[in-house]
């Protein structure tokens, strides 16, 4: 049977079309004669990720991205990425995903493993983290910077427009009175340090001066305090209370005393408070020196001795006689 060459056209081209589709679907990382676990992962944006983008672990490509789908028309449950593994690898129920979006290179998924015991199986749903890319944190990292900036160009311009404004004579003249009362004033102030640290290297003189005294008199500074240490145990064992008691008990016997003597009771009493008694005792008193002194002025007028001759007869003494008068020789 002779074969046209329509029909032989017709075949190769039923194969060129069969294998492109097949290497298509390889190049996206899917095989029509192996089938891949799956997993799925759940992005609020996908920006920069395409299909056939790489999927990452710890550097190592483990699959592609197989399919991007919206989730519901208005995206509210986020976008949905299938993941085909190439790779079997246990990979944690806990482990995460992120979008790795770099300037040049294309978007990749990197999963950073979990610490779980049980592994995603195929048509699993993996979680996922939003990260900024690379722009936005250049942005991020940027804008801080340019308001910042901002803000130091009006510190600047304010400035200027101050040091222009000293260009006025009269605000120069101030400044120019301004630093010269500065100067005037450091100097007094350099003046007054100087009168203070010579003060202050006095007072450390004598301080020293004071501490070598107290050095040099520690002994007698020991000695001195045990003596205050002997004197306070002398006074603490001292019967303190016993002689107050004591000193208490012969005041209270002063004071009955006194009582009793300032009283008109007792003979003591008497004498001190009866005013006839003591001049009763001034009275005999003058009677017994009178008539001494008559005894010692006519002692013959007492004693009749012929040696003195006659006896005297003049009258008696009335009242003392003073002890510088002189006496008169008797009648013989």
């Amino acid at each position: 049977m002779k074969i046209s060459n329509e029909f032989k056209i017709g075949v190769l081209a039923v194969v060129a079309v069969a294998g492109l589709i097949l290497g298509f679907n390889y190049l996206k990382g899917s095989s029509a004669f192996h089938h891949n676990k799956k997993l799925y992962a759940v992005f609020d944006n996908v920006e920069g990720m395409e299909v056939s983008n790489a999927v990452l672990i710890n550097g190592l490509q483990i699959g592609t991205v197989s399919a991007i789908n919206e989730s519901d028309q208005d995206l509210t449950k986020g976008i949905v990425v299938t993941i085909a593994l190439k790779k079997d690898v246990h990979i944690p129920e806990n482990s995460i995903g992120v979008i790795n979006s770099g300037l040049i290179s294309s978007a990749t998924i990197v999963i950073t493993k979990g610490d779980a015991t049980q592994f995603l199986q195929d048509g699993d749903t993996l979680q996922t983290k939003k990260k900024s890319n690379l722009l936005a944190q250049v942005q991020e990292s940027v804008n801080p910077v340019i308001l910042k900036l901002g803000s130091t160009l009006t510190s600047l311009d304010s400035l200027i427009q101050a040091i222009g404004s000293m260009f006025d004579p009269r605000l120069k003249g101030n400044i120019s009175a301004t630093v010269a009362n500065l100067a005037a004033s450091s100097a007094q102030l350099q003046i007054l340090l100087n009168a203070q640290t010579s003060a202050l290297a006095q007072s450390l003189k004598n301080v020293n001066t004071f501490t070598a005294n107290l050095a040099k008199n520690n002994d007698h500074i020991t000695h001195t305090l045990e003596n205050v240490e002997k004197t306070t145990s002398n006074l603490a064992a001292a019967k303190i209370p016993e002689t107050v008691e004591s000193l208490q008990s012969a005041v209270n016997e002063m004071k009955s005393l006194l009582t009793k003597v300032n009283s008109s009771n007792g003979s003591l009493g008497l004498l001190l408070n009866d005013k006839k008694l003591y001049q009763n005792l001034e009275a005999t008193t003058r009677s017994l020196n009178i008539l001494l002194d008559d005894v010692r002025i006519h002692p013959k007028r007492y004693v009749n001795v012929s040696v003195f001759g006659k006896k005297d007869k003049s009258g008696p003494l009335m009242a003392p006689v003073d002890s510088t008068t002189a006496v008169k020789p008797a009648n013989k």
